[in-house]
């Protein structure tokens, strides 16, 4: 293995240590694996991390540009040589992280779009309703309530165990990003979902995991988005629906009704309050739809 290859080896074996996400791992596995290829001539190992110039750096980068790859992408593929390099550096192999001297792609200030509280709550009543036959309805509805009661991500939410709730004091603990715990409120509604699915959940299943599926195993994060998926458009015809869509209505719901930005972080467990901060754009931009609607001189 070539001197680059093992130190991509070292750095993911890094981050697994430090509890990074199973998409994490495969992402930036991927990523790094491609910019060794890059690199790679035929008949010649890659340089070695202390042998890249910003030169070499920039053709990479140029390249990525050229196949059109989304900004997005770019930039997450960036994010991973730069921490491969980084990860080099803190071990004395190289003298300056060059990666980080390279310009990142800035992304378009793009605002989610967010169900109003009457979209959300009209479709989780459809959902209580039982208008679609489904094998685990009250498992149904209490995946919705959580994701959007509680505002989980949908990794946070398949990845609830039983022994994580306080049914008697409504709080559930979350194992958020890099296994970083919080603790979060359980909404009335969302509780009694929680305990309607928790007293017909199958006995033969997964004993730790809240939420199971058809076979008994934890429900994993695709097989969640799907259910979502099928409800939005099933019910709400609309395709667009995701569980981070309900995470945003969460913030954005509490925000408007005059919650606290910083009580909204901790309930999110976002590490920065920057990134909570995008949701006072969307409470004034719900705020300027309800003015342009009601106001007789808008």
């Amino acid at each position: 293995m070539s001197e680059l290859g093992e130190a991509i080896k070292e750095y993911l074996g890094e981050l697994a240590r430090e509890s990074a996400s199973a998409h994490t791992l495969r992402s930036y596995g991927t990523d790094l694996r491609q910019f060794e290829g890059y690199f790679t001539r035929p008949g010649l190992a890659p340089p070695a991390p202390s042998d890249f110039d910003q030169w070499q750096l920039r053709e990479w980068l140029a390249d990525l540009h050229g196949q059109g790859l989304s900004k997005v992408t770019i930039r997450r593929k960036l994010a991973a040589v730069r921490g491969m390099f980084d990860c080099q550096l803190r071990r004395g192999r190289i003298g300056v992280n060059r990666a980080k001297l390279l310009t990142t792609p800035k992304m378009p200030q793009c605002l989610p779009e967010v169900p109003t509280e009457q979209q959300t709550n009209g479709l989780i009543d459809e959902i209580a309703a039982g208008k679609l036959e489904r094998p685990m309805p009250k498992r149904d509805l209490a995946l919705f309530e959580v994701l959007y009661g509680c505002g989980l991500r949908i990794s946070e939410a398949v990845g609830m165990d039983v022994a994580d709730l306080d049914l008697a004091e409504g709080w559930v603990k979350v194992r958020g990003k890099r296994k970083k715990e919080r603790q979060v409120p359980v909404p009335g509604r969302a509780l009694a979902s929680i305990k309607a699915w928790l007293e017909e959940r199958p006995p033969h299943g997964d004993p730790a995991a809240v939420y199971l599926n058809q076979r008994g195993g934890r429900l994993t994060d695709r097989g969640a988005r799907g259910i979502v998926k099928m409800y939005a458009v099933a019910l709400a015809g609309d395709a667009g629906l995701h569980p981070h869509s309900l995470r945003h209505a969460y913030a954005t719901h509490l925000l408007t009704a005059g919650a606290d930005l910083r009580a909204i972080q901790e309930l999110l467990g976002h590490a920065s309050l920057s990134t909570t901060q995008k949701y006072t754009k969307l409470s004034l931009k719900d705020l300027m739809r309800v003015y342009d609607e009601a106001h007789p001189r808008a």
